[in-house]
């Protein structure tokens, strides 16, 4: 389980950022060089690339170099893990509030007869 969050902390603090964001969200329709990533981000090349660098340090994107052009692609798998979590908190907080309506609806039937 730690090794599984320290994973999850990763993937959400790349997330974070609303730069990274925009990469993730532009890669999910295909691969795409870096150039092209920056060419929409308020910020130089190299401060764009230290988002790139977060992004591929905790495995949400892979990076790949040919010649002079760096191709960015999406790891889908590893946002999987953000998706997994996110089911299990639904699936957590669903159950608590189906018991606190039927703690609701049995208390108020008590009081009504």
């Amino acid at each position: 389980m730690a090794q599984c969050s320290t994973g999850l902390d990763g993937v959400f603090l790349a997330l974070a950022d609303p730069t990274r964001r925009a990469v993730i969200h532009r890669l999910g329709r295909g691969p795409t060089s870096v150039g092209e990533l920056a060419r929409h981000a308020p910020m130089t090349l190299p401060s764009f690339m230290k988002h790139v660098r977060v992004l591929e340090s905790n495995g949400l994107i892979r990076t790949a170099k040919s010649g002079r052009v760096r191709t960015c692609e999406l790891n889908r798998q590893r946002l999987a893990l953000v998706a997994d979590w996110l089911e299990e908190q639904r699936s957590l907080w669903s159950d608590r509030t189906d018991r606190l309506e039927q703690f609701v609806t049995e208390f108020e039937e008590k009081t009504t007869t």
